[in-house]
């Protein structure tokens, strides 16, 4: 499993953005929230030409709840870390492409541990939505 982030797996897309805004759906779990989207990305925004393009992700951490841009850039740091370390939770479980953006909604001021903890009930969570999605639909 490759556990890094790179580049071509950011989410930079405006358009992409807007449309996890508009359309995404959400799970939650204090103080994470995830919002997701299925999408298509296109060739030209990925750099990885040799491997098939599953996810997007972008990390946000609001100024409401942090004032300082220092602590807002921690906890994206956080976020980051706890993603790449956790990624191959949401990956094997996708079929299609999927947007996400990642938040952390608190002003409280958790560890790394708590945080990685959390990401791994998140994206439990999203998987077992995915599924349940998966049977609803025809």
């Amino acid at each position: 499993m490759n556990f890094s982030y790179p580049k071509s797996e950011k989410l930079k897309s405006k358009k992409t953005i807007d449309l996890l805004f508009s359309k995404g759906k959400s799970v939650s779990k204090y103080p994470l929230r995830l919002v997701y989207v299925e999408s298509d990305f296109d060739i030209s925004e990925s750099r990885d030409f040799g491997t098939e393009q599953k996810i997007k992700m972008g990390v946000s951490v609001s100024k409401k709840y942090f004032k300082h841009a220092v602590d807002r850039n921690y906890f994206k740091r956080l976020l980051r870390e706890a993603y790449r370390l956790n990624k191959h939770l949401l990956i094997d479980h996708l079929e299609k492409p999927h947007a996400f953006m990642f938040f952390y909604q608190s002003n409280d001021r958790l560890s790394y541990q708590e945080i990685e903890a959390k990401t791994k009930q998140l994206f439990e969570k999203f998987v077992l939505e995915l599924k349940k999605e998966k049977t609803i639909s025809p």
